[in-house]
């Protein structure tokens, strides 16, 4: 009976990948909660103002401090999970719904459909995202409505290309032209044999995608131009430090831990996910 046996090197590479992914996931899991279960995890409400607990520091009383306006620090960074992952996730899901449907009408329909779907998400990806989600939010005006829509608008596009690549390829694949050849319609085919497949690489790329949209959503909030004062959001909680930063460092450097934290426990997944699904990769390993 043979045995596989790794090297060293090998066997702490799968290890730390392993270690990185139950880090990652507890991470991911303990956000979920917090964000689901705020009222009952938040000791304070968010937006309850008390001038004379200003600035305070921290203590059993108040975990992680108060704000300027002494407002606990701790009760808006759990309601802060909930608007900034909110956010993302709505937006993650109204991409790959756009970017799929529009990517597989694409590629699966070929010819003039293509064409004219290929030139018009050219347009959007000629700019870059950040820049083009300014100018959207410029004309539909703040708020986070408009931010979901303004970063929705700005990066369907290269879901749709992948998307459509990908669908052109096993459009043509010996196994999906046998089911057409059996009389399979073309619905039926696609959702068979291309569908699964196409999905697939569309979850991982959103998951390596998701911090991305959260400094995005982070990022227009500290502008002002996202979620408004004094609805708590890790942005906004940057952006109300301001003042604060050298008196008071930790009032923005909470938020932006628990952006920074947030953003790697998307990516590891994502990269491993990445490593185990893509054949050239997993060839070099």
């Amino acid at each position: 009976m043979s045995e596989i046996v790794l090297s060293a090197p090998a066997a702490g590479y799968f290890t730390s990948r392993r270690l990185g992914l139950a880090l990652s996931g507890l991470v991911i899991f303990c956000l979920v909660m917090m964000a689901l279960f705020a009222p009952q995890i938040a000791p304070y409400d968010p937006m309850e103002i008390d001038l004379d607990a200003r600035l305070a520091p921290m203590s059993p009383a108040h975990l992680l401090g108060t704000d300027h306006l002494g407002r606990d620090m701790a009760s808006r960074l759990v309601w802060g999970t909930r608007a900034s992952l909110g956010a993302v996730f709505l937006i993650a899901v109204l991409i790959m719904v756009t970017g799929f449907t529009v990517g597989s009408i694409s590629g699966f329909a070929g010819g003039r459909v293509d064409t004219v779907i290929m030139r018009v998400c050219e347009g959007f990806m000629t700019f870059p995202t950040f820049i083009l989600a300014l100018f959207l939010i410029g004309v539909l005006g703040t708020g986070m409505t408009n931010v979901i829509l303004a970063i929705v608008l700005t990066h369907w596009a290269w879901y749709a290309r992948i998307i459509r690549s990908l669908v052109m390829n096993l459009k043509n694949r010996t196994y999906v032209l046998a089911a057409k050849a059996a009389g399979g319609g073309r619905v039926k085919v696609f959702l068979r044999h291309i569908f699964p497949q196409a999905i697939s690489q569309l979850t991982i790329l959103a998951t390596l995608d998701l911090g991305h949209m959260l400094l995005h959503v982070s990022g227009l909030s500290f502008l002002g131009l996202g979620i408004q004062p004094p609805t708590p959001e890790w942005g906004v909680m940057i952006n109300d430090a301001r003042q604060q930063i050298w008196s008071n460092p930790e009032l923005a450097i909470i938020p932006g831990a628990m952006i920074f934290l947030t953003v790697l426990a998307f990516n590891i997944p994502g990269d491993i996910l990445r490593d185990r699904l893509d054949p050239s990769i997993a060839d070099a390993e």
